[in-house]
């Protein structure tokens, strides 16, 4: 059964929570800080964790920041009370890979954790597979090769090569990509599109493979030669 571990201070917010995820067929954990949430995680396995900013002790970019530093792959939801584009900004630095407001309904935060789980699920017989070049993409096993080797992405990396994948030589704009990798449709001056893109590039260019081009101050596209 699919594990959902749920970190917040408060209980109210705890018993919620894990009474809708387990409605909807998850199993679900909880811990009211970061600390008892890491020691939760020693126990146990959780393929998606729904993290409060706003914790006493250790933080949830704390959490967040330190889970990153050895765990690239379990997606994290942000919950925040805080109105702000900059703490959306700096949890998706981080590397969260989804944000929710409070109050937030039930029916779309499920949503949200169903899409997430959705795009890590690695038991679809039928994968749904893009190709460029010499780049493959296994969507549903969520598995990234070039020539034929394991590319190591952090969920939100994989999220935005998914996006450039699907529409392979074309562009796709900044707005376009803030919205469906990030779900900002808000107009933002944040700079986590570049810093991933950049990311992205590190991993999967090669001096002679270059398929993330850049059109500037339009967007990005991904193409099946690189550009001379």
């Amino acid at each position: 059964m699919t594990t959902v571990l749920v970190v917040d201070d408060e209980p109210g917010v705890r018993d919620l929570l894990s009474d809708a995820l387990r409605i909807a067929g998850y199993e679900a954990e909880t811990a009211a800080n970061g600390n008892e949430a890491f020691e939760v995680l020693h126990r146990r396995r959780a393929d998606l964790c729904i993290v409060d900013i706003n914790m006493p002790n250790m933080n949830g970019f704390e959490f967040l920041n330190k889970l990153r530093e050895h765990d690239t792959t379990t997606p994290v939801l942000l919950l925040s009370a805080r109105d702000s584009s900059e703490d959306v900004a700096q949890g998706l630095r981080f590397g969260a890979d989804d944000y929710v407001r409070k109050p937030f309904s039930l029916e779309e935060l499920l949503l949200r954790v169903q899409a997430i789980l959705r795009r890590v699920n690695q038991d679809v017989d039928d994968d749904l597979v893009y190709e460029c070049d010499r780049l493959t993409m296994n969507v549903d096993r969520h598995l990234v090769h070039l020539d034929e080797e394991l590319v190591d992405l952090s969920a939100t990396e994989f999220r935005l090569l998914e996006v450039l994948m699907e529409r392979k030589n074309r562009l796709v704009t900044r707005e376009q990509l803030l919205r469906e990798v990030w779900n900002i449709d808000f107009d933002s001056e944040t700079s986590v599109l570049d810093t991933y893109i950049s990311y992205l590039r590190r991993k999967i260019h090669k001096v002679d493979f270059a398929p993330v081009s850049t059109v500037r101050g339009v967007g990005f596209k991904l193409v099946d030669e690189s550009p001379t």
